[in-house]
């Protein structure tokens, strides 16, 4: 084998330093590493390897022709969000068939997870916990097709059935965009009236993927899941492998699950020390991998769940590598990218669940960073990356990863403690969580 290329549909910084480590690793074998993206500005220190910027409106078709023109010998997605992951899928089709295996769930396994519905009832059957809920059709409540008099007086019921408040997400959407919480009946008619018919996006408006002030009317005539609100813990893990061969990495824990939508950034995301919730996800990881293996999982999975009452309820189950993935690389001392493109040379998987070693934390750190600041930081801890958070084109400031090992918990406190003394970074609101974390 002499060259693998990796697609990819947002900035290649999110996957620091793993990416570059892989590609560098790979080169050491000889393997010419290849990035087909349609997403940021790439550099040498970003991607050591050939790069080539495709247009972010690429057809699958077109995907395939340039990996190929390139002259791959296997190919591995790293896309995300869904939607981007399900262009990969489709253009896995066309690899295969030309002779280029491409590591990503095959199409019609892709197309399950990234509706949302379809997930759920799929958990359901696997004897996984999801919120109960129910399917809202843009199509029927519009009246575009077959007429449905009673439609909206049925959802009206399954409502009622479940209870108050309820959160609607849209069926195809990712990253928390598109979520609008029904605390009343109101609430749900006042939604459902969005539906009744076809509401054209005023000029210059953004996808909702984009921004979640978008209008509503925008944002909300869309088919959606209905559910109810389930309070907890939110966390994600993603899974890596191929049928008879999966490895899950350690839960990351994202925030907190509510009645209000929040930024999926928003929060302190951490990997680390949970006993209690580590020991009741064993059972849910075995029934996972199972999953995993009779849709036919080829490559890496990210699921996201909320831990509440001992138990965790399953929210989705997205097709691709996730937000969180660079936490748990960092905290189990593995790397999801390497484990990718050892698929994609045909070499063998632990097929184990990878061990956390240690915390990994991450926390959004405002406008930039000064440089002389961001050398202090390493000078003090250990920084996994800080680099410029961007989805869809919109500056969220920057993000920064940073380790210790079990034991370091003081210390590290009051390093961060004296750098924020010294400079204001981190911010306060940061540094207290971080205090509270480390020394619960």
């Amino acid at each position: 084998m002499r060259k693998i290329a990796f697609l990819r549909s947002v900035r290649i910084q999110r996957a620091d330093p793993y990416i570059q480590q892989a590609v560098r690793g790979l080169a050491a074998d000889g393997i010419e590493a290849g990035l087909f993206h349609t997403s940021g500005t790439v550099g040498d220190e970003d991607f050591p390897g050939h790069r080539e910027r495709l247009d972010r409106s690429v057809t699958p078709r077109e995907l395939a022709d340039a990996v190929a023109a390139w002259g791959a010998d296997a190919a591995v997605s790293i896309s995300l969000p869904c939607e981007n992951a399900l262009r990969d899928a489709a253009a896995k089709t066309f690899l295969d068939a030309a002779g280029i295996p491409t590591v990503m769930t095959p199409l019609a396994a892709t197309m399950l997870l990234v509706d949302k519905w379809e997930t759920k009832q799929l958990c359901k059957r696997a004897g996984l916990s999801v919120p109960e809920g129910f399917r809202v059709d843009s199509d029927l409540l519009a009246g575009r097709g077959l007429p449905v008099p009673g439609y909206r007086d049925a959802l009206r019921a399954q409502a009622g059935r479940i209870g108050y408040p309820l959160m609607s997400k849209p069926v195809w959407d990712s990253t928390s965009m598109g979520i609008r919480t029904l605390r009343s009946p109101a609430d749900l008619d006042d939604y459902l009236d969005v539906h009744r018919a076809p509401v054209p996006a005023p000029p210059g408006a953004v996808s909702p993927s984009v921004s979640p002030s978008v209008s509503p009317s925008v944002s909300q005539a869309v088919s959606a899941v209905v559910e109810e609100v389930v309070e907890g813990d939110l966390c994600s893990v993603d899974i890596v492998g191929h049928p008879g061969s999966y490895q899950v990495l350690p839960l990351c824990w994202t925030g907190r699950a509510g009645a209000e939508p929040v930024f999926t950034f928003a929060d302190l995301r951490w990997c680390g020390p949970r006993e209690e919730a580590d020991a009741a996800f064993a059972d849910v990881a075995r029934t996972l991998k199972v999953f995993c293996g009779s849709l036919g999982v080829h490559g890496s999975v990210n699921v996201d769940m909320v831990y509440t009452g001992g138990r965790f309820v399953i929210l989705e189950i997205n097709p691709r590598v996730g937000g969180a993935t660079t936490l748990s690389c960092a905290a189990s001392d593995t790397n999801t990218f390497a484990t990718l493109a050892r698929m994609a040379r045909g070499l063998p998987l632990s097929g184990a669940t990878a061990q956390r070693v240690g915390w990994a934390v991450e926390f959004l750190a405002g406008d930039g960073i000064p440089p002389a600041v961001v050398v202090e930081l390493r000078r003090r801890v250990r920084v996994v990356t800080a680099h410029e958070l961007v989805i869809d084109g919109t500056s969220h400031g920057d993000i920064v990863v940073i380790t210790l090992a079990e034991g370091e918990e003081e210390r590290t406190v009051k390093a961060l403690t004296e750098l924020h003394e010294a400079t204001g970074f981190p911010a306060a609101d940061v540094m207290a969580k971080i205090t509270s974390l480390l020394n619960r």
